[in-house]
């Protein structure tokens, strides 16, 4: 088995790749400092957006004299704003994320290393956070690509421990950033206590939201056989189970079905749902699925 905790997150021939591209957002967003983004937002930036008639109080510099002189009317030019564009991460970090080869969270951090990377090679605010039975401390607001080695020493640091609460994790983040943008939440979902509430917290702070749903190739298609004692990682629940051909079934329809209601359920929302499985390379996944989904350009 390879000994992929050991290597570069990120290879320069990827990188090199992911300096062509740009995180895209479907929505306009207001942020705190003029970024590379433009809004529909009136400013008073440099590119010309619309016109609007004068009114007493109005700064002068603004009207438009060319106008003037053919109307004999005021009227006020209004520009585009620049804005800038925030980009989150919610990484799982709970102990069913170390599992698969890669494992699931080591394919994660991968994913999140990329999107942070595009970020800020086009200046935008990258923030980073995990969960597990919690959200954690997290990684300030950083910008620029100069800060691209402090995304890589944070991730390289986290290990998977505890159990999956999302729901939490969810609220305190909603809480925790009141900027607007893009968040991009990467984690099994193997969570006892559903989906469903966590994502509303999300829904509600009304960003374009990705859903990018990690599964290892075991886990989608096992290869198990005889009498077996599962135990959960996360809470030490067990189960005594003989694996046969319909217990294999039953387990297939039953992942499926979860798939696909979770797909289902962020459609109904707006939500941007990828699905992946740790074999698929992660540099396929940013390159052509999240190009073809609309998160990057």
């Amino acid at each position: 088995m390879p000994e992929v905790a050991n290597l570069p997150l990120l290879d320069p021939i990827f990188l090199h790749k992911l300096e062509q591209l740009e995180l895209v957002s479907k929505k306009i967003f207001v942020g705190r400092m003029k970024g590379e983004r433009r809004s529909k937002r009136r400013g008073s930036s440099v590119e010309f957006a619309d016109h609007r008639n004068y009114t007493s109080g109005d700064d002068l510099r603004h009207i438009d004299w060319n106008v003037y002189g053919r109307l004999d009317k005021l009227f006020l030019k209004l520009f585009l704003e620049e804005e800038d564009l925030h980009v989150y991460t919610l990484l799982d970090t709970s102990l069913s994320m170390d599992f698969g080869d890669p494992t699931k969270l080591h394919y994660g951090k991968q994913v999140a290393a990329a999107l942070s990377f595009i970020g800020l090679v086009n200046n935008d605010r990258v923030l980073l956070d995990t969960f597990s039975t919690k959200l954690d401390g997290g990684m300030p607001s950083i910008r620029g690509r100069s800060q691209m080695y402090r995304v890589v020493h944070y991730l390289d640091t986290l290990k998977a421990s505890g159990g999956s609460d999302l729901k939490a994790a969810a609220k305190s983040f909603a809480i925790k950033h009141t900027g607007k943008g893009i968040v991009v939440v990467i984690s099994d979902f193997l969570d006892k206590n559903g989906y469903e509430d966590a994502l509303r917290y999300l829904v509600a702070r009304n960003m374009d939201i990705y859903v990018i749903h990690v599964l290892s190739r075991e886990e989608v298609d096992p290869e198990l056989a005889g009498d077996l004692r599962l135990v959960d990682a996360e809470d030490d629940d067990m189960a005594e189970i003989t694996v046969s051909a319909p217990l294999l079934q039953r387990y297939k329809a039953t992942l499926n079905a979860f798939v696909g209601g979770l797909k289902e359920w962020c459609t109904q929302r707006g939500i941007t749902y990828i699905f992946t499985t740790n074999d698929n390379p992660f540099d396929k996944l940013v390159l052509n699925y999240l190009r073809e989904r609309g998160l990057v350009k």
